[in-house]
């Protein structure tokens, strides 16, 4: 469609067009947080349709059709997969301002070479063009569709108690260059006030050889799990937290909060704190040691509706941005670790975009001389990962960080399509420093503002993840 997409999408002045067209564009990604099953990347996954690749597991699509009136039975239930695509291709339109709509539209123009608009007339030659180059083109692969989209690193999730078997399968295979590296999520181990927790601790015992029944146990079986993955090419972990906190306790009480919990009682919120600090600083001295990366993503709000929850289970697209106060407990806990000698690199993503000015001014108060940009502030997470958000996120890193450093963009997605939102984020980023050189707010050396560019698109996570 005329003026839509065209090659200069987001680019608004000559110095953004020139940044993005002959600095950024080619530059390989690092996608070092995302959630793609390592399995599908080994076995070389094909999909029999665009639903199965673009609508299972996607909670951004299932949210633009509830929110345009889908019934559930064409978003989780049991429609037909047509039926499902389709029903999205009536929504997207309405979807104005949306990134949804952008993503969509960048995918289907990158990986099926389709140059128009999804909408309600279209669907149907949508559907046939995108699953007859699935069924019949080699390259439409997962490993085909990471090798096109130019991925040198991918950064899954991983459950400590995994046995990591995919992972080392990848690593055996010389067919397949880009390196897929487990990232340590212990989340299960840690949410001692949420459902499951006791089953965890069960199965993080089995799985270490050990009945673990205090707070000190729980720290060794973590730590023999994170030599495992170390071993196994692990070079980040991540913690997703309802909010940030650091609540001092002695290992006595919170052992006495763990065989609480235990045996079945319920834990007061102060008593969960303090066995959640306890083990969070446990884990960041231990990443430390191995010189890994740690995320932190805090403030969201998950499962509000508990009718939904109690149809779908969790991850089903109904989380929330939550008002969080974690800027007291954050500082705190980065001063627990810097005390020690043991803060890790560090990136911080918080899902509420006010919190934006305190990340960046933390970020100044716990550099270190080891690594340029040693604490980060995370790309714009989430329900962030917007134009506005990413703008936002890179204005105040800039106003009040050292926005040269940045480690730059991630999916955070299960969709092998996903690499386009590094596309759009690269784009946006063209365009704020393209805005400001026209502005004469920084000088037009094209070849220095270009290195930028490219170390914020790829070589600052490369250094920084010791790639």
């Amino acid at each position: 469609m005329e003026g839509f997409l065209t090659k200069d999408f987001l680019l608004d002045t000559p110095a953004a067009r020139q940044l993005y067209h002959d600095y950024a564009a080619s530059m390989p990604i690092v996608d070092y947080h995302c959630h793609i099953d390592p399995k599908d990347v080994f076995e070389d996954r094909r999909f029999e349709n665009i639903t199965q690749l673009w609508l299972g597991g996607d909670h951004y699509k299932w949210r633009v059709m509830r929110s345009n009136g889908v019934e559930e039975r064409f978003i989780t239930g049991d429609a037909s997969d047509w039926e499902k695509f389709e029903k999205f291709a009536q929504s997207l339109p309405r979807a104005i301002g949306n990134p949804m709509y952008h993503w969509c539209h960048l995918e289907l123009k990158n990986y099926f070479g389709y140059e128009g608009v999804l909408n309600a007339e279209t669907a149907k030659e949508v559907w046939e063009l995108c699953n007859d180059k699935l069924q019949n083109d080699p390259a439409m692969s997962a490993r085909g569709l990471i090798l096109s989209s130019n991925v040198a690193m991918v950064g899954t999730t991983d459950d400590p108690c995994s046995d990591l078997q995919w992972h080392k399968k990848l690593a055996e295979d010389t067919s397949f260059d880009v390196k897929v590296c487990p990232s340590f999520r212990p989340d299960p181990a840690l949410n001692i006030h949420k459902p499951g927790f006791v089953e965890y601790i069960a199965l993080l015992g089995k799985t270490t050889g050990k009945e673990l029944t205090t707070v000190e146990d729980v720290r060794w079986a973590l730590s023999q799990r994170i030599n495992y993955f170390a071993e196994n090419g692990c070079r980040a972990a991540d913690h997703g937290l309802d909010y940030v906190m650091c609540r001092m306790v002695s290992d006595e009480e919170a052992t006495a909060t763990l065989q609480k919990a235990l045996a079945g009682q319920t834990v007061t919120r102060e008593e969960a704190e303090g066995y959640q600090t306890a083990l969070l600083l446990h884990c960041g001295r231990e990443y430390a040691a191995h010189g890994w990366v740690m995320q932190l993503h805090f403030s969201c709000m998950r499962n509000p509706n508990s009718r939904m929850f109690a149809q779908l289970g969790a991850d089903s697209g109904f989380d929330c941005i939550a008002v969080t106060d974690s800027c007291a407990a954050t500082y705190a806990l980065m001063n627990e670790w810097e005390k020690e000698g043991k803060l890790p690199k560090t990136i911080l993503y918080s899902l509420n975009p006010a919190d934006n000015e305190w990340l960046d001014t933390l970020l100044g108060a716990f550099q270190s001389s080891e690594i340029p940009g040693k604490i980060q502030h995370g790309s714009a997470w989430w329900f962030n990962d917007n134009k506005v958000g990413m703008m936002d996120q890179l204005t105040s890193l800039g106003n009040l960080g050292v926005l040269g450093n940045f480690i730059g963009m991630l999916t955070d997605s299960r969709s092998l399509l996903s690499y386009a939102r590094h596309e759009y984020f690269r784009r946006i980023l063209c365009c704020l420093f393209g805005r400001w050189i026209e502005n004469g707010e920084y000088p037009a050396d094209m070849k220095y503002v270009g290195s930028l560019v490219q170390d914020i698109c790829t070589n600052n996570a490369v250094r920084y993840f010791g790639l």
